[in-house]
């Protein structure tokens, strides 16, 4: 769950971390007893571009035989380098970069209660800060187990209210987000597990990034184009539907498990991307297990991204208003695809004492053939981390 916290480093919305957490914790526990976990995680790009240090704790306590309490709490140190919107300048294929310096502090705290014998309820809140970013999330979700608990059904719903610190105006901005989800859980057999869900989210409100720019060759003086820069201005609003199948396996044979996954995504935006997902658990002894995992994601461009506002028709506007025109040059809208592979060991010192430590290579390629290769970053990632039970 760290990873999905961290891997970006842009003003990441606490939706999807918010979101990550419902689906975890309507999973099966794998124990009982209360623990304590806590991970360190550090995202390099190349080329001196982002670095992220993230610390990551997590407790969980047993409140009685119905109820349990989780609370998360998590630090990102933000640093380096990160593309302006700009487009290369001629006899260069690298794209302008900015700097920044920038600090995160999350908390989600869940708590959860079995109603019966096949009913769970749980209700989570998130908070989450920096200097110009703040959100608030809320979550309710239910499990029902019937046929003979080989099925579980899982529903879901959260609201995120985030306020923006926007740095040309005084006050600041607000985003909203509603999203549903329902899933079920299928057992196979014994040795595999089918999931499968659906949600529905939209947001609304100020959905543009504040640090992005587009650019635009304007006549100041007829005959006389200078290449103007201007605020990027997206839609006020984004419906999304997102699609999840994911199959585990374990081969008794191999003393080895199969964790995969496809995921789809589209929005109104024009923007839709596929996700496959494939880790391998292999068990080595009594206390080892190695994880190599490989995950390629591929995504459509939104209908407003640009390079530059060049050869268009588009005359910008002085401040993003979320009305039409829309336009952005913001390379993460843009049509690319990313491959991330690595390897994870877990060791089990002991029953109650569990480390594990894993190394990612994640690579980014832009496929429009028009958006600078330079935009695009390659990261490792190294993480590390321990749980102790009580």
């Amino acid at each position: 769950m760290i990873k999905l916290i961290s891997r970006f480093w842009f003003k990441n919305e606490l939706g999807c971390v918010f979101l990550a957490c419902l689906l975890y914790l309507a999973l099966p526990k794998v124990r009982g007893e209360d623990s304590v976990s806590s991970k360190y995680q550090f995202y390099q790009e190349d080329d001196g571009r982002i670095e992220v240090k993230a610390y990551y704790l997590r407790a969980e306590k047993t409140l009685d035989e119905l109820t349990s309490l989780s609370v998360i709490g998590l630090i990102d140190d933000i640093t380096g380098a990160t593309p302006t919107g700009q487009p290369a300048p001629d006899g260069s294929d690298q794209v302008p970069l900015s700097t920044l310096t920038e600090r995160r502090k999350a908390i989600i705290g869940d708590i959860s209660r079995k109603w019966n014998d096949r009913d769970t309820f749980g209700f989570e809140f998130a908070y989450s800060t920096e200097s110009d970013y703040v959100s608030r999330g809320y979550s309710l979700r239910s499990t029902h187990e019937f046929n003979k608990k080989n099925t579980t059904l899982n529903l879901g719903y959260s609201f995120i209210d985030d306020n923006i610190a926007v740095g040309y105006q005084e006050d600041d901005e607000e985003k909203r987000s509603h999203d549903f989800i329902v899933g079920v859980t299928q057992l196979l057999d014994p040795n595999t597990v089918l999931t499968a869900n659906v949600t529905y989210g939209v947001n609304r409100g100020y959905l543009s990034d504040p640090y992005k720019i587009i650019q635009k060759e304007t006549e100041i003086v007829p005959g006389f184009p200078l290449p103007l820069t201007f605020a990027e201005n997206r839609p006020s609003k984004r419906e999304k539907v997102i699609g999840y199948l994911g199959l585990t396996r374990f081969f008794e044979e191999w003393n080895g498990g199969l964790d995969s996954s496809y995921r789809a995504f589209w929005n109104d935006h024009g923007s839709t991307s596929h996700t496959i997902s494939l880790e391998w658990f292999q068990k080595i002894g009594s206390r080892v297990t190695l994880r190599p995992g490989f995950r390629f994601y591929d995504q459509s461009a939104a209908d407003y991204y640009f390079v530059t506002l060049d050869d268009t028709n588009i005359v910008p506007s002085g401040i993003p208003n979320g009305m039409a025109p829309y336009y952005s040059a913001d390379y993460r809208l843009s049509a690319f695809r990313a491959y991330t592979y690595g390897l994870k060991m877990i060791v089990e010192a002991t029953e109650w004492l569990h480390f594990d430590i894993a190394f990612e290579r994640y690579e980014m390629k832009g496929r429009d053939g028009v958006t600078s290769q330079s935009a695009y970053p390659d990261a490792n990632v190294f993480t590390v981390g321990g749980r102790i039970w009580f």
